[in-house]
């Protein structure tokens, strides 16, 4: 238990330090009556001068420009590009479609960023900090350890966590975060829950399924209530971080004494019936998710040292050939898109891997990250404002940065070795955490702010856009894994994410963010719903755990292709009614 409560706390206090670092530096929180939106009135603030955004495209060709420059509403606070200024005043009215066309291009390649860097260099390095910490990793994560659901959970959910924090920073963006998070809630439980029993009909484990789906609801009925009262007040902040802590306390009560039980049973499981993987179970796992390993077929008969600039050149290549060789076409096209991502997060992101027996120590690389990380963490920081800042009116920062990175890169060089791993290589796992956390902040900014670009367009409301766009591109790589899962034989653990992983994207995204507005010095956060729409969401939600909730049991834990079909069914009458009441088919009639 101890070693659960050691995890909540090393991840929220590695996730609030992150956070609110950038927050003090680099965000601007915009000061009493400043920028308040139409939709997000502040009490006592004149709304005089400021209109709709999404008013612009009613405006002739020629005065949009002066429109979205001028118009506080049409202003991002965050972010390297201006969206709205690139198609209203870069291109002309005759090519909307083509610039809408690259911005939606570029919004699906910052979701590839987002998938890249989550799950190649924050998740490892979120492992390797574990892993230096001593916490627990010897349970099973079908039951949801306590490293299940703090970091490996942070570390899957990263980019909704981020999305979640960029869209709170923002009031006119809040209806993203809303949208993003019940609307991944609600495509997980329908689309990746039915689709793992169509492809392998299975049992599910009772115990801790009931157990997170209760929370799971209680977690949706804390956020509806939000809703309701149209405002989360600090104490509401803490009170779902603390709802999350005390799920997780839970699942370390549960996993002890599941634990307990199985030392005092003298019954031996059978193969198809145990709520917890063997370590057996756990190797094949791990074994059949790792791609085959080509190394002892293609190593040298005679070994030679590698030279320095062998290793880097080595290091910096994110390219397999003898894997290009295997793979089919189209994991070829897509990792020519990921090549430039990979090679730019190869030399600005360190990762440290505790189970190699050097633990990815690249003395070359290494020495260069120490210049180029922190320089990296300084242009990021306010969207690269804090990084020009002069000391003095005479010495930008970047350069001092620059300066102190290459004293130390110098030092570590000529201390240490090619072939021998220094004792404090475990400090590049922290400073890989929080480089790869920033990529995946810098572009969650990106990408929230091209969906509100998106928005102003179309004439949408933020809530559509994040129950669709960002909900499923940040939801993406979750539907790949578990369905690989599924068919590699663990259905039961792929199910097992579904909701473990969402408890912790939705509590601690809401939580977080609003706790985050809130120290910028507001009383609190006001909450707008988009009408009717914002409701069939939740309700949705909601009825879709409801449903499970009840059928699950009643067919005895049996999940059949008959009960994956109805959920898809039940996912695209949601995606079919949200739709149309965005669109005003469906309305409530004004008394």
């Amino acid at each position: 238990m101890a070693g659960g409560l050691l995890n909540v706390y090393w991840v929220l206090t590695l996730l609030c330090v992150l956070r609110m670092v950038e927050t003090a530096s680099g965000a601007r929180a915009p000061s009493a009556g400043a920028h308040v939106s139409s939709q997000f009135p502040a009490s006592g603030v004149s709304q005089t001068g400021v209109v709709d955004c999404r008013e612009v495209c009613g405006r002739n060709a020629s005065d949009r420009c002066a429109f979205v420059r001028t118009n506080p509403d049409c202003r991002s606070d965050g972010g390297y590009l201006d969206y709205l200024e690139g198609i209203f005043c870069h291109f002309p009215a005759r090519l909307l479609p083509l610039a809408i066309t690259l911005y939606a291009f570029w919004l699906l390649y910052l979701f590839l960023i987002l998938g890249v860097t989550a799950a190649k260099f924050f998740c490892p390095n979120l492992s390797a900090i574990s892993t230096t910490l001593k916490l627990s990793h010897n349970v099973a994560p079908l039951d949801m350890s306590p490293h299940g659901v703090t970091f490996l959970a942070f570390g899957n959910g990263a980019p909704d966590i981020f999305s979640a924090l960029v869209a709170f920073s923002d009031p006119r963006t809040a209806g993203l975060a809303f949208g993003a998070l019940f609307g991944a809630g609600v495509l997980v439980t329908t689309v990746v829950a039915g689709g793992i029993a169509i492809l392998r009909p299975f049992t599910a484990a009772s115990r801790p399924f009931l157990r997170d789906i209760v929370f799971y609801m209680a977690a949706v009925l804390l956020i509806f209530t939000a809703l309701y009262r149209g405002r989360v007040t600090l104490a509401w902040a803490l009170g779902y971080l603390g709802f999350y802590m005390f799920y997780v306390v839970t699942v370390v009560l549960c996993t002890w004494i599941y634990q307990w039980q199985r030392r005092r049973s003298l019954v031996c499981s059978m193969p198809g019936t145990p709520e917890m993987l063997s370590d057996s179970e756990e190797e094949r796992v791990s074994s059949n998710t790792n791609s085959y390993d080509y190394g002892e077929e293609y190593r040298p008969l005679f070994l030679y040292p590698e030279t320095t600039a062998q290793i880097l050149v080595r290091a910096l290549n994110p390219l397999d050939y003898r894997k290009w060789r295997t793979k089919p076409v189209y994991w070829r096209v897509l990792k020519v898109f990921k090549l430039p991502v990979e090679f730019l997060l190869l030399l600005t992101v360190p990762v440290m891997d505790p189970d190699k027996e050097d633990r990815n120590w690249k003395r070359p690389l290494n020495c260069l990250h120490l210049v180029i990380s922190p320089l990296f963490l300084t242009l990021t920081l306010q969207s690269g404002a804090y990084g020009v800042y002069e000391i003095g009116g005479l010495f930008p920062v970047w350069a001092v940065v620059v300066i102190a990175g290459t004293a130390l890169a110098a030092v570590t060089f000529f201390a240490t070795s090619n072939s021998e791993t220094p004792r404090f290589h475990w400090l590049f796992a922290f400073l890989g955490f929080l480089t790869s956390a920033l990529w995946i902040n810098a572009a969650a900014t990106e990408v929230v702010n091209i969906l509100r670009s998106l928005g102003v367009v179309f004439r949408l409301s933020n809530t559509v856009l994040g129950l669709t766009l960002l909900a499923w591109g940040n939801s993406i790589g979750d539907v790949f894994s578990d369905f690989t899962l599924a068919r590699q034989g663990y259905p039961r653990m792929a199910f097992s994410a579904c909701f473990g992983g969402i408890i912790f994207n939705m509590l601690v995204g809401v939580g977080l963010g609003c706790l985050l507005h809130i120290s910028r010095g507001h009383m609190e956060v006001k909450l707008e719903p988009d009408g009717l729409l914002v409701w069939v969401l939740a309700g949705t939600l909601g009825l879709s755990l409801v449903c499970s909730l009840v059928l699950v049991p009643l067919q005895c834990f049996q999940l059949s292709r008959v009960y994956g079909c109805c959920l898809l069914l039940l996912y695209l009458t949601f995606l079919v009614v949200a739709l149309l009441t965005e669109f005003g088919v469906i309305h409530l009639k004004t008394v």
